[in-house]
């Protein structure tokens, strides 16, 4: 299993996605299972100024053999640290005064159908699943619909 750490740089390019970490972890029996996963934090000179501050996303995912099976986004909210500097932030974002707040209670649960065995399927002829968008979500305060 594949997992990716990916923070969102902005939302209209994804160009500006900058990949914190990934790891390979198995090969593992199916059960329960706990790992920390750590990662550097986003490279500020990667991100246009006008993305530093606000609303964003970490999303962490995991594959298996390159299939996409779960997606868990978190909002992260970037803002000044001084409340002088939130009511009339400068021209140039200060990145030393930014503070990262993200809402690790409050994630967004995305579930991809996948074939965990593909080995059963290779002479069926039939095609793989297809991605299931349904969501299991909680919605930050003030996130947009």
């Amino acid at each position: 299993m594949e997992w990716k750490l990916t923070y969102v740089g902005s939302a209209e390019d994804e160009t500006y996605d900058q990949l914190l970490e990934s790891v390979l972890v198995g090969p593992v029996n199916v059960g329960n299972y706990r790992f920390v996963f750590q990662a550097d934090p986003p490279d500020p000179s990667k991100i246009r100024d006008e993305d530093i501050i606000g609303v964003t996303v970490l999303l962490l995912t995991c594959s298996y053999m390159g299939q996409e099976f779960i997606r868990v986004g978190y909002y992260v909210n970037n803002d000044y640290d001084d409340e002088q500097l939130r009511e009339e932030p400068p021209p140039r974002v200060l990145i030393d005064r930014v503070q990262r707040n993200i809402l690790a209670d409050k994630p967004r649960v995305t579930k991809f159908p996948i074939n965990f065995h593909p080995e059963t399927n290779e002479n069926s002829g039939e095609p793989p699943p297809s991605p299931d968008h349904s969501t299991a979500e909680q919605k930050a305060p003030d996130a947009p619909n």
